[in-house]
């Protein structure tokens, strides 16, 4: 049997039964075998009956008495005694009729579930039970329990598994031995088996170890080969022009801070070089991203190159285009500074796009209408890309390529990313942090409230407002779910606009709204049309609204750390104090994490504590499909991510020979497909 072979060529799976496995993505032995547990349950100790407890408990014990009846209507059950030399238990199913007719007097099973109280007399309540053999598959060992779906039960999934044992054991290895044996680390195919059928906790360990380690190296080894390629590119110098340099800093109306300083000192170095920069400048909201991009597009403008800046949302190109063009003006290039929408009309557009094609246009700001195939951006030489985990590979790619070379690339992110988190994924990146507040820039003041305090905080949020301030309110959901205790933004737009706020002009935002009535909202909030806005966390990446100082997160428990830091960074951004309040849906004590947000205005420190709790999810954004969720590896394990990239440098260093590792170039090659950036 082959990994491509249907499911339904096992026993029991038919095509019905395929139906669900396919629900979960399982269609073939391949993807059956490469199908995780989600977590364990320990069954595996068997304990004789004079000694068991309340609990969950494995017992190896000969069935003696099985019966089964309708108790009323729709309620079936089936009860058994099981013994052992040592005395006798009973076991009781409800609504499994099929019970009695399958087990067999007088033969020993395995039997594990939870033993408690029913009818006043303990019994083990519907337990796992098999036949005793070498290889139990549901009882007698540690269990794994899978993601599942209606009609397909784990139980269903481990002995679909079982059947393809075989083929797991001849599954080819996908790492050097070398690497296998500097790290002590087991087979790959005895590792797969180990994380479906565990030997025993250590052996899972192991297992973990290894599967772990290989998901970590084969991302680390895509990134340095592709930072390996980037590096052996060729792209313009640009010269560093320090009178042009100087002249941009004078005119500023505030002071750089030292580490906007730094991080401009390496763009420009990076810019000299021969081959393309390929830069990501992380730093919290309001850090000053956009000058320091500004700083590097002047020095390529002054040469008479062409600089493409990408931003996620058209409201944010336009505020970009703008905050530009007053920065540029000063140097005598406002003027060359130009928008490029899906909105702008044909006259427009057109204008546009014959200002870039004759090079009178250099900076170029928009969104994804800067990728489309009219666009003729033959001069271009730097590509300056906002929230770049916003965009697709596809798109970043497309934009790279109106160069017709490999241009130099600046990221700008206000997700800070966790140090172990960043030399694992982005290798290919340099990295560089800004971890200063601009001067002026106070901390905003953040308080975690409980329902009772609700009407005291409002009463401070309305004096804020008759002082002219704005404020943000912001809900995990649009609408109601009616499976879920989560306040939607529809309700609590209809609630503020009756109750709390009904004085005052209330705005609605949220994604399913056409990209025009969003855009007009958010316009009318930053003209100070309206004083309130209700939205979804489609605000998290916004615009700039020094007016806006107060920040409402409803069930800020449904919110990650790194999420509600960046919302709460969306307020106190010009000259009045910033107020972030976290609401909780009941009076229950606040998480760890929301009082580390309480405390904490350090976003690389939250970022941290954000990955230990909730694990990296979906590392690459929105565009992978999953391709890349760590499902084993744990990255705040510092000594694996070391172990792996020590061991992915010295492959490298070797020479990679791809013939003797197809496995291995088969999983690369697709990394480098998702996560190449030129």
């Amino acid at each position: 049997m082959d990994m491509s072979q249907p499911l339904t060529e096992l026993r029991g799976i038919g095509e019905v039964v395929a139906r669900k496995f396919a629900i979960l993505g399982l269609r073939t032995v391949g993807d059956l075998i490469d199908y995780y547990p989600r977590r364990y349950e320990d069954y595996s100790t068997i304990s004789p009956l004079n000694k068991i407890k309340p609990g969950i408990i494995t017992i190896e014990a000969v069935i003696k008495q099985v019966t089964g009846r309708y108790v009323r209507r729709g309620l079936h059950i089936t009860e058994a005694i099981a013994s052992d030399q040592f005395g006798s238990v009973r076991l009781i199913w409800f609504n499994q009729p099929y019970r009695a007719a399958s087990l067999k007097q007088d033969q020993t099973y395995y039997v594990s579930g939870n033993y408690e109280l029913s009818r006043q007399k303990f019994a083990v309540m519907n337990p796992s039970i098999e036949l005793v053999s070498a290889f139990p598959v549901n009882t007698a060992r540690i269990i794994p329990i899978y993601k599942e779906t209606k009609g397909l039960s784990s139980s269903q999934i481990r002995n679909a598994l079982k059947q393809v044992v075989e083929q797991i054991r001849q599954l080819p290895e996908s790492l050097p031995d070398w690497i296998i044996e500097n790290n002590g680390l087991m087979s790959r195919a005895q590792a797969i088996e180990s994380i479906h059928f565990p030997a025993s906790s250590d052996v899972l360990d192991q297992a973990r170890h290894r599967l772990g380690f290989e998901e970590v190296f084969n991302l680390i080894l895509a990134s340095l080969l592709n930072k390996k390629e980037i590096v052996s590119e060729k792209a313009p110098a640009v010269e560093f022009n320090e009178k042009l340099a100087r002249d941009f800093v004078h005119h500023l109306t505030f002071n750089l801070t030292d580490a906007q300083r730094k991080v401009i000192w390496q763009i420009f170095l990076d810019i000299q070089k021969t081959h393309p920069m390929n830069r990501m400048v992380e730093g919290d909201v309001g850090s000053g991203k956009t000058v320091v991009a500004a700083m590097a597009s002047v020095m390529v403008m002054h040469y008479g190159h062409q600089v493409a800046f990408m931003a996620p949302t058209e409201l944010l190109a336009r505020q970009h285009a703008s905050s530009l063009q007053k920065l540029l003006k000063p140097l005598g290039l406002g003027d060359r500074v130009g928008l490029l929408v899906g909105s702008l009309s044909q006259a427009d557009k057109d204008r546009a796009l014959q200002a870039i094609s004759t090079s009178n246009m250099l900076l170029i700001v928009g969104t994804h209408a800067l990728i489309q195939e009219s666009v003729d951006m033959h001069n271009l030489e730097l590509v300056v890309i906002d929230e770049q985990h916003r965009f697709g590979v596809d798109q970043r790619k497309a934009l790279m390529a109106k160069a017709g070379h490999m241009p130099h690339v600046l990221s700008l992110t206000a997700t800070p990313i966790p140090r172990s988190l960043a030399l694992t994924l982005y290798g290919e990146l340099d990295i560089s942090i800004l971890d200063e507040k601009p001067s002026g820039r106070v901390d905003v003041l953040t308080k975690i409230v409980s329902p009772n305090s609700t009407k005291e905080v409002y009463e401070k949020i309305i004096e804020e407002l008759k002082a002219g301030r704005q404020m943000f309110v912001v809900c995990p959901m649009i609408s109601e779910s009616g499976i879920s205790d989560a306040k939607s933004v529809e309700e609590v737009y209809e609630r503020l606009t009756t109750h709390e706020l009904k004085n005052w002009k209330v705005g609605l935002l949220h994604g399913r709204m056409k990209a025009d009535a969003k855009n007009e909202v958010m316009q009318q909030f930053v003209d100070g049309k309206i004083a309130v806005l209700v939205s979804t966390t489609v605000i998290e990446v916004g615009v700039d609204v020094p007016n806006a100082a107060v920040m409402v997160i409803e069930n800020a428990e449904r919110f990650g750390l790194a999420q509600i830091h960046q919302l709460r960074g969306r307020v106190g951004r010009g000259k009045y104090q910033g107020y972030c309040y976290l609401m909780l849906n009941d009076s229950s004590a606040p998480s760890k994490r929301l009082r580390a947000l309480e405390a904490s205005q350090d976003g690389f420190k939250l970022a941290e504590l954000d990955l230990t709790i909730r694990g990296p999810g979906s590392i690459y954004g929105i565009s992978q499909h999953g391709e890349l969720d760590l499902r084993v590896a744990n990255l705040t394990d510092v000594k694996l991510i070391t172990q792996a990239r020590t061991a992915a440098q010295k492959l490298i260093e070797r020479g990679i020979n791809w013939a003797e590792l197809p496995e291995l170039k088969t999983h690369v090659d697709g990394l480098l497909k998702i996560t190449n950036l030129n």
